[in-house]
């Protein structure tokens, strides 16, 4: 039996990791003066750290939501990034992303109504 609160925690750790990636691709596009600053700079190392929070949230999630439950809501995942790269980085969205994307969206209806 799966405990829904748990399953919101490791949705809410997704979401935040997303937001940990969009933040180190927006470092990655700012010129620095030297290596070090590519790494040692505000919004690396709270990314990194959000990074380590969604960790710890997962180990938690998984204490009441089955494994092969795990990977299907962190699919939830391409979700987030490609709704940031469309809003933060005004990415354009192809024919074949958006196949993609409803295969991935139709793969997570398709196992939370158990289908499969």
């Amino acid at each position: 039996m799966t405990d829904y609160r748990y399953a919101a925690f490791l949705l809410i750790g997704v979401f935040v990791s997303a937001i940990s990636q969009v933040m180190l691709k927006k470092a990655a596009l700012t010129h620095y003066e030297s290596h070090i600053a590519e790494y040692l700079n505000p919004l690396v190392i709270c990314a990194y750290m959000l990074f380590v929070g969604t960790t710890f949230l997962s180990i938690f999630a998984y204490k009441g939501i089955p494994l092969s439950m795990g990977p299907i809501l962190e699919a939830t995942s391409y979700i987030y990034v490609t709704l940031f790269g469309i809003v933060i980085f005004k990415e354009k969205m192809t024919s074949r992303k958006w196949v993609a994307l409803t295969l991935i969206l139709f793969g997570i209806a398709l196992y939370s109504f158990g289908a499969m």
